[in-house]
């Protein structure tokens, strides 16, 4: 497989392997907003999880009420 391969070629994916890739973007995200704004640093980690676990927890929030509001329409 070529390198121009990878950016053209779609990769099959399920719901739960699309879930599942959210959770390390959600984590790298809380960890990189942690440490720009915590100034101590034995904090971070735990701060991190708790804000990606927020994060994970708020799109299923969205995506649940999304869901609803579509099966009311449709």
């Amino acid at each position: 497989m070529t390198l121009v391969a990878l950016f053209t070629t779609a990769i099959e994916l399920t719901s739960a392997q699309r879930f599942l890739l959210m959770l390390p973007l959600c984590l790298s995200l809380a960890v990189v907003y942690k440490t720009i704004r915590l100034e101590d640093v034995r904090a971070i980690p735990a701060a991190s999880l708790i804000l990606s676990a927020t994060i994970v927890l708020a799109m299923c929030a969205i995506a649940v009420g999304l869901w609803a509001v579509f099966s009311i329409m449709v």
